[in-house]
């Protein structure tokens, strides 16, 4: 068996391996000639799978280790006799720790805390719902929109869109690509959507680029109906627009879901998928200590408020601004070479471990601070 693995797959060759011959080629230039005597095809969400990528070719199964799957043809996959999976929710909690680390890291700039503050939640699947829990953990009240499962659960903590864009101070999209549909998202957050907006209000977007329309955004954030914008994804991905970057507070390339943790569980999920398939049991399982937990972080609460206390664990935990620094020294290029950059940037994006892997020795603190660092998801001594 031959089996094509984009670069960006963590232990493609480790896993992979163990069910036929692996050639691992770089995300963007898997082409229809590597493909032509392959009968599996594994990528992420920088290879578009298609009738041009796989017409004419042996593939029998593709699986992308991602949640999201807008870079597959599904008009193309569900009618063909082809077979093919993602790993929904394998990076839901590495997004939920950046929207967190994100949020903390304007609050700490601004001098502001995010206690009593609301997030307004727009879209509340597997990113989502971690994403409102996390935020609650920092303090903050949480407004939820997500029509599709309002219509299915008829729950009313699903909010229409309108009252949470006018009570939320903060934004935060998690929604899939939709192009049409009974809920399309393609272009959600335009003119329209930023005029509803509470004024002066954060707007984050770590979904996907395109359910933002960026010049409207700009014009948001140049008449103060947004004060602050936090992008990991954007338009025409690799090709970063530098008015666009330059205008955000943080701006990161497209790392939000990239965790080690987020990585391995996409491996692992597409990996047992293609076991399923070939009917044959998985013989791969990641080292017992694929890595070394982080380094304990500790923090002596004495005379600091709640809130630094928690800014200072999470920035420890992840730095936001290192990534965003990197993604600003791409803006000196030109554009072909800020495409290669960026690509750059994520195919060797350095390790980041998820909180759960780091334990927080805290001194002088009470236990109510412990149970909001716990409520992140570290551990706490």
């Amino acid at each position: 068996m031959k089996i094509v693995c984009a670069a960006s797959v963590l232990y493609a060759e480790e896993a992979f391996g163990t069910l036929g011959e692996v050639r691992v080629l770089s995300d963007r230039l898997i082409s229809h000639a590597d493909l032509r005597d392959a009968d599996a095809l594994i990528v992420r969400s920088k290879t578009t799978v298609d009738a041009m990528l796989l017409d004419r070719t042996r593939v029998a199964f593709v699986g992308t280790t991602t949640s999201g799957t807008d870079h597959l043809d599904l008009d193309y996959l569900n009618p063909s006799p082809l077979a093919w999976c993602a790993a929904p929710g394998c990076n839901a909690n590495s997004v939920s720790e950046y929207v967190a680390a994100a949020l903390c890291t304007l609050a700490h700039r601004r001098g502001r805390t995010l206690a009593g503050l609301t997030l307004g939640v727009v879209g509340v699947g597997q990113v989502g719902s971690r994403v409102a829990k996390k935020a609650q953990a920092l303090g903050m009240r949480v407004l939820l929109n997500d029509p599709p499962l309002a219509v299915a659960t008829g729950d009313p903590v699903y909010l229409p869109l309108e009252r949470v864009l006018r009570e939320s101070d903060a934004i935060t999209l998690h929604v899939p690509l939709a192009r049409r549909g009974q809920y399309p998202t393609f272009r959600m957050a335009n003119c329209g959507f930023f005029a509803k907006v509470k004024a002066g209000c954060l707007f984050l977007n770590a979904s996907r680029g395109e359910v933002v329309d960026e010049e409207a955004l700009l014009f948001a954030l140049e008449h103060g109906a947004v004060s602050h914008a936090v992008l990991d994804v954007w338009n025409n991905e690799p090709f970063v627009e530098p008015h666009v970057l330059e205008k955000v507070a943080l701006g990161t390339p497209h790392i939000a879901g990239y965790s080690f943790e987020g990585r391995l569980n996409g491996t692992l999920a597409v990996y047992r998928e293609l076991c399923h398939f070939l009917e044959v049991e998985p013989s791969w399982a990641p080292p017992q200590n694929p890595a070394a937990p982080g380094p304990v972080i500790a923090v002596d609460a004495r005379g600091k408020s709640e809130e630094a206390v928690l800014w200072e664990t999470v920035h420890r935990a992840y730095d936001i601004e290192v990534d965003d620094r990197a993604l600003r020294q791409t803006l000196i290029l030109d554009r072909a070479s800020r495409g290669v950059r960026f690509d750059a940037l994520r195919r060797d994006y350095p390790e980041r471990r998820e909180f759960p892997a780091r334990q927080v020795r805290l001194e002088h603190a009470e236990p109510a601070i412990a149970e909001r660092i716990a409520a992140l998801g570290f551990g706490v001594a």
